[in-house]
Parts: C-alpha cells; structure tokens; sequence
C-alpha cells in the first residue's frame, strides 16, 4: 500500500560512509511524497525509495501504515506513542547494527539517524523523534511471506545456494551460524522471530539488542540474559522450521539438529514418564 509524506525540519545524529539522499518523511496523507508498506506487519517502517542497485531505501519512525492517524497514543499512562521512535531508541539500533555488522553478521545497512523537531511519548517520559534510515537487500520479512510477490521471492531464494539441496537447510546454516556468533560475543537479540529476518536472510531490529557494548540499563533485565539467552536456540529452529513450510520443504529435523550441533548448540532430550 502507498502512503502519503512530507518532508520534515531535521538535524542528522548519526550518519555512515554508505549513506547518500536523506529522505525525512514523515507519513502525511495531504503530502507530496509517497511511502510505501509492504505488508501489514511492518506498523511503523516503509520504503521509501524503491529498489535501486539491488537495495531498497527502509525508515523507521515515519508513522503508522495503518489508523487513519500517523501517530496514536493508547494510554497517557505509562502508553506509547505508535508509529514513532525515539532518539535514543534511534541511536542504539543504529549503533548496535554496525556492531553486529562488523561481526561478520548480515544485516541492514545503516545511513542516517535524524533527530525531529518533536517528541514522542515513551513509557512515563516524553522523549525527543527521529527517523532511522536503512537500506536492504530484501524488505520482506521472512513472516511476509503471504505478502511477498512470487516473483520477488523465488529471485531471492535463487542467491541461496550452498551443500544442501533443500532451501531450509542452507537457512538453517546461515541462521545457526549468526545465532554462533552473536552467543560467542555475549550478545543476545532479544526478539528472535520470522518478523526479524528479511528473505534476504538479513537480521533486523535491535532496539531489545543487548551487547557487552551496550547493556541493559536496567539491573534487573541484565540478571535475566543468562536465562534468556538460551531461548534464542529454539527460537533460531522455529524460524528454520517456518522457512521450511513456507517453501513447501518437508522439514529434515535430523540435518537441521545436526547443523545445530556441528555449531555447538545441544538439544538435551527429555524423557516425560507417565504415571
């Protein structure tokens, strides 16, 4: 669906040696611009420049692709203002995506951080917008698959090519191995799901990242990574597992779990004994 936008006053926060155009819209149904949404699952992120050189130009902030409002706010108490994003939000996905980056994961390519004008509220605070601009390889996320078009997933999936015959394994590798990477650093995403992977295999969104580099500052989330940590294995498979159904793949959860295994990560068996 298409979007109307305007351009808004802006300052650029942060900014990277890959970024180019600036595009500080912000959804506006009486604008001059358009955005676009590639599915209803994507509630505050658009594309805004159509594919160019293989990469599709995203931002976040820009509003609501839905409501018949750009901004909504649930509760004065303790709510949130939908569709917008705070710096500081802003800043840390910005930063911790580079870090992941150079860790040799695939992810979006950060461009710019644009501090607004305005504030948004977040919790019990008012704090101050801004945009995040990204480009990827793919803006379809793996839950997007009912919304994909045919032809654009199977160009795709074409680039997946390695030992295994079945699409879902060659994911699993990928997956596996980021999933390697980031424990081996001590890093947990914290929102490992379909929604977080692009088709292009790319991990997003790392707001609830947590890195050495950027802990919680809340004493109390730090004492639960440990625990948390650890679920991000099963969660790893079910995104392996929903690749698999997507493609119309019968799952081979022998390879799969070996793929884990070979990568260090154990699934202990648990016998359940009935009375």
């Amino acid at each position: 669906m298409n979007f109307k936008a305007d351009n808004v006053p802006y300052n650029v926060v942060c900014s990277t040696d890959l970024a180019e155009a600036i595009y500080p819209l912000v959804r506006n149904d009486m604008g001059q611009h358009t955005i676009s949404c590639v599915s209803p699952t994507h509630g505050r992120s658009f594309v805004l420049r159509t594919e160019e050189n293989g990469r599709w130009i995203v931002g976040k902030g820009n509003g609501l692709s839905y409501t018949t409002h750009p901004f909504v706010l649930t509760s004065p108490v303790n709510g949130e203002t939908w569709g917008g994003l705070s710096l500081d939000n802003a800043v840390r996905d910005f930063n911790i995506s580079n870090e992941i980056s150079r860790l040799g994961i695939k992810t979006n390519k950060m461009e710019y951080v644009l501090s607004l004008d305005a504030n948004i509220i977040q919790g019990d605070k008012q704090c101050q917008a801004a945009l995040l601009q990204y480009s990827v390889e793919c803006p379809y996320r793996i839950c997007d698959f009912g919304f994909i078009p045919k032809e654009e997933l199977l160009k795709t999936i074409s680039r997946w090519s390695g030992v295994h015959l079945q699409k879902h394994l060659y994911a699993a590798e990928i997956l596996v191995e980021n999933l390697r990477i980031l424990h081996h650093n001590n890093i947990m995403h914290n929102a490992m799901h379909p929604q977080n992977y692009t088709w292009a295999l790319e991990l997003d969104d790392f707001e609830a990242l947590r890195t050495d580099t950027y802990p919680y500052d809340n004493a109390d989330y730090e004492a639960y990574v440990s625990m948390l940590i650890k679920i991000e294995v099963i969660q790893t498979y079910e995104i392996v597992n929903y690749i698999a159904w997507c493609l119309g793949e019968i799952p081979d959860y022998y390879a799969i779990e070996k793929i884990f295994q070979n990568k260090g990560f154990e699934l202990k068996e648990l016998q359940v004994k009935q009375r």
